[in-house]
């Protein structure tokens, strides 16, 4: 079974980090299949039986785009070995990292222009990082 050490750090203009993520890939019966695995969580927060990092409660004033400093991290760490692994199949794996909830541009927009943010748009976002693959392949 492969172990990854998995480690991320925030982006010193950015949300802090909420959650550290191993991504895999693999072909069953001619089907693409894909499962996430939360790895770290931020707050203290562990994952739940379905490999979930619980919400961590992050807020975001949409009226000014301030994110919430006082809940996520600053850097996520975390070993991990694929509790389903499968020697003779191929699979994938990356490594993805999330942080708390900021505001879409077009938010930032809006409240520059001094109008509210468009209906048809999602007023927040959950920006994302992630690695290269990890290709593991059967002998």
């Amino acid at each position: 079974v492969p172990s990854f050490y998995a480690a991320a750090a925030r982006d010193a203009h950015s949300a802090p980090l909420q959650r550290l993520q191993i991504v895999k890939g693999w072909v069953e019966a001619g089907t693409t299949k894909e499962q996430v695995f939360d790895i770290a969580c931020s707050d203290g927060l562990v994952p739940d039986a379905e490999h979930r990092c619980p919400d961590n409660g992050a807020q975001l004033d949409l009226a000014s785009c301030a994110f919430d400093n006082a809940r996520g991290a600053g850097e996520l760490t975390g070993l991990w070995q694929d509790p389903q692994f499968n020697p003779t199949q191929a699979a994938f794996y990356y490594l993805r990292v999330l942080e708390n909830p900021s505001c879409r541009w077009s938010t930032w927009d809006a409240i520059r222009a001094g109008i509210g943010p468009r209906d048809s748009l999602q007023a927040s976002i959950q920006e994302r990082a992630w690695s290269s693959p990890i290709w593991v392949l059967p002998r």
